[in-house]
């Protein structure tokens, strides 16, 4: 329980007690007033009109003034009747009086007033006895409950006044004692409240303190500052550019080739914010702008720059550094480390992949094609007739060199997706066109497995911005993967719309489908679903993707495995 609670508590208890201490005591002594005043109101002023009617009979109330006293109290102890009997008494002496009035100087009947008057007396006096019993017993109980009230209080004031001082000070007194030993570099000081309250957040805090005050002490400086050194060479004999930043982006430490590659010099950048130098130095610009923007999810493009006088590439990675200090939980960022691999040999060899594919691939569309001009007039019989056996030969070596010419064509076009010299050229162009070409295209294979192309077109179709040759190329493959993988006797859907000032073509076949886990993949160069029978490069899907988002469309799949999928290109409208 918090000390500002226990304190709330035990005073407001005092308090209350006070209170009602107050409260029973202004009762009491409001009712022993009441009584008092009863008995002083009632009781005494009969008396004193009977003493004043006894003094006006001894005076000779034959005397007028002595009669008109005696009428006088006579009167207004008629008007003061308050206890049972004292109106008969009242009364009788009213017509004793009155007789008396008659009879002037009947010494019979003033000793019967006289009578009346003692008995009047006597009843008001043992009221008074009984009244003053009734007030006794109301001092008794105000006496016994006031007492009862104070001793608690007492007891309540007793125990805070032995307990609270002890509860506040004591603690008090251990942590000076502490704070004393840290002062004295005693940091193995420690103190130990077990308790939910203000002390013991305070001895948390305080034991953090001394842990940290502990740690610091116990590192060596000379060691730290030969770590450091050790770390700073470390970073400048690295080859790859490091630039480290504290947490307020100002940068802590740059290696040479880092400056080199920037231009820079280590009395320009060091304890300098790098937004500042990021002004004036375009190569620090693109490296910080993951630093002031939500970090791309995608794929980064490498940073091209030129050093050791030629082209180079590097990848950018932004490492954040985040620790927990010591007698913390919360995790602390403390700076970024910006870190660019050099990755120039790797994009050497990708460049001479991609020119070696190029090569190789324009090399044998010569020989393919000249393989496919003599087939041609093997099958003709220009220059002699074939058997049966000889014309299956024939065809299957027609097929070889069919996928042979798809193949070399596809790996041209990945080496121009992978050099980024996709040639195109966008214009109007007529969808129908595009898509009845793909279907002449395929219809071919299509009718060899008994599969209908049945094509879905509203009509009056806006012109599309595409490059005609490389679309109908994208559709036609689409096509072709749809007869491949649909089952014999089946159909294939190809539907053209328009939606939001985009063409949609899709094609839906009626194969096996695609599984989840491959759905995103794909897209991607050279993925072939395991397990698949099909012939294939694994490239022709990644192809299309490239063509068109290079043309600003987009091509997409939706895929319910066991039932088939449908792919849709979204191109833009001609305006």
């Amino acid at each position: 329980m918090k000390i500002k609670v226990k304190l709330t508590l035990f005073v407001g208890l005092l308090f209350a007690m006070i209170v009602l201490l107050t409260a029973l005591a202004a009762i009491y002594i409001n009712k022993l007033s009441n009584d008092t005043k009863n008995i002083l109101v009632a009781n005494y002023n009969t008396i004193d009109y009977s003493r004043q009617m006894l003094i006006a009979l001894d005076e000779n109330i034959e005397n007028p003034s002595s009669k008109t006293k005696f009428e006088t109290n006579l009167v207004k102890q008629q008007k003061n009747i308050t206890e049972p009997g004292e109106m008969e008494l009242t009364d009788k002496l009213s017509d004793d009086f009155d007789e008396l009035r008659k009879k002037n100087g009947d010494t019979a009947l003033q000793k019967i007033i006289r009578k009346d008057l003692t008995d009047l007396m006597l009843l008001n006096m043992e009221a008074i006895h009984r009244k003053s019993s009734v007030a006794q017993k109301t001092a008794d109980s105000a006496t016994f409950w006031i007492a009862l009230s104070g001793t608690i209080c007492f007891l309540i004031a007793f125990t805070l006044l032995i307990n609270l001082p002890g509860n506040i000070a004591n603690p008090i007194k251990e942590l000076t004692e502490s704070i004393k030993g840290i002062a004295a570099r005693n940091y193995s000081q420690r103190v130990h409240f077990e308790k939910n309250d203000e002390f013991g957040e305070l001895a948390n805090a305080f034991n953090s303190m001394a842990e940290k005050l502990e740690e610091y002490n116990s590192s060596n400086i000379s060691k730290l500052m030969m770590e450091k050194k050790r770390i700073e060479t470390l970073i400048n004999n690295m080859h790859d550019p490091v630039i480290g930043l504290d947490e307020n982006k100002r940068i802590l430490f740059i290696n040479n080739t880092a400056l080199k590659i920037a231009g820079l010099r280590t009395e320009e950048t060091i304890g300098k914010p790098v937004q500042e130098i990021a002004m004036t130095n375009d190569l620090i610009r693109s490296l910080v702008q993951g630093l002031f923007s939500k970090p791309s999810t995608g794929k980064t493009e490498p940073v091209k720059i030129y050093a050791d006088n030629k082209e180079s590439y590097f990848e950018k990675e932004i490492i954040p550094i985040n620790i927990t200090p010591t007698g913390e939980k919360v995790e602390k960022h403390i700076g970024d480390v910006i870190l660019l691999q050099n990755i120039t040999p790797f994009k050497e060899l990708d460049f001479a992949k991609t020119n070696f594919i190029a090569t190789v691939s324009h090399e044998l569309k010569t020989p393919i094609s000249s393989i496919k001009m003599s087939l041609q007039l093997l099958d003709n019989q220009r220059i002699g007739s074939v058997n049966e056996e000889q014309k299956n030969l024939l065809t299957s070596i027609k097929d070889d060199a069919d996928r042979l010419l798809k193949i070399t064509g596809e790996l041209l076009n990945m080496t121009q997706v992978e050099s980024g010299n996709i040639q195109l050229a966008v214009i109007a162009s007529d969808v129908n066109d595009i898509v009845n070409y793909a279907v002449s295209a395929n219809r071919s294979a299509a009718e060899q497995k008994q599969i209908q192309l049945l094509v879905s077109n509203p009509g009056n179709l806006p012109k599309v911005l595409a490059d005609t040759e490389k679309t109908a190329w994208v559709v036609n493959n689409l096509l072709s993967n749809a007869i491949r993988y649909s089952y014999e006797n089946s159909a294939i859907q190809i539907n053209l719309s328009s939606s939001n000032n985009q063409i949609l073509i899709s094609v839906k076949d009626t194969g096996q489908g695609i599984a989840p886990q491959y759905k995103d993949k794909i897209f991607d160069r050279y993925f072939r679903i395991p397990g698949s029978q099909k012939e294939g490069t694994g490239l022709g899907l990644a192809i299309s993707k490239e063509f068109i988002e290079a043309q600003g469309g987009q091509i997409t799949v939706d895929s319910d495995f066991g039932a088939g999928s449908t792919f849709t290109i979204r191109l833009n409208q001609s305006i």
